[in-house]
């Protein structure tokens, strides 16, 4: 099942997909992402990871234009702890190299307590990473 999150504009900025195959929410981030779009995104998506049941989510930022620092405070201290309780253990963040939103995505990781992060750069690395995550003890 696949949703679609659009801007005030009818632009999407965010497509959740849960992914019944490899037990996982795959999010793909797109455009210039506000802190309202953040909030109302990120909120969405941890409703899909709750109610699959399921505790690796796939996010992909590679389309994200800009930073996204803004949001940086909230998304630490308000979603992160959140999220973990609705049952996310494991966040495989994708990121292009030497753009701004992946200053965003560096200082997202260094801050991170709640949940196991990992930020890449290539989308089926961090699949795997998920996916080895989660036949763990």
């Amino acid at each position: 099942m696949t949703e679609e999150l659009k801007s005030p504009t009818g632009r999407v900025y965010l497509t959740i997909e849960t992914d019944t195959t490899n037990r996982l929410v795959f999010v793909d981030w797109m455009g210039y992402l506000t802190a309202d779009s953040i909030k109302t995104g990120a909120a969405a998506y941890t409703a899909a990871l709750a109610k699959s049941k399921f505790n690796c989510v796939l996010n992909d930022t590679r389309s994200v234009r800009g930073p996204w620092d803004h949001s940086m405070d909230w998304v630490i201290n308000v979603w992160a702890p959140n999220a973990a309780a609705a049952g996310l253990q494991y966040f495989a963040m994708v990121s292009t190299p030497e753009s701004l939103a992946d200053g965003s995505a560096a200082n997202f990781y260094a801050q991170l307590k709640s949940f196991h992060a990992e930020v890449f750069d290539n989308l089926s690395t961090a699949r795997a990473w998920l996916l080895k995550m989660q036949v763990q003890p």
